[in-house]
């Protein structure tokens, strides 16, 4: 049984406001950091489902002009 839920990330490229939703089983700041650097081009997600890659930490993302990254879940 597949336990992911929906979770909207917002959060700030260079000033400007950006936002998307992600189907997830868990969520957290840390994830949410890792995610927006994503949508954002920073972070690399990986091929396969299995496949381990480097989170993006909140010093890394901010560095890149990634700040005030929030989350909930929808619903």
């Amino acid at each position: 049984m597949n336990d992911a839920k929906l979770f909207v990330i917002d959060y700030q490229l260079h000033g400007s406001p950006k936002s998307f939703i992600i189907r997830a089983e868990r969520m957290d700041n840390a994830e949410a950091w890792h995610w927006a650097s994503c949508d954002a081009g920073v972070g690399r997600i990986g091929r396969y489902g299995r496949e381990q890659v480097k989170k993006v930490s909140k010093p890394l993302a901010e560095r890149y002009g990634i700040t005030a990254v929030t989350w909930r879940q929808t619903g």
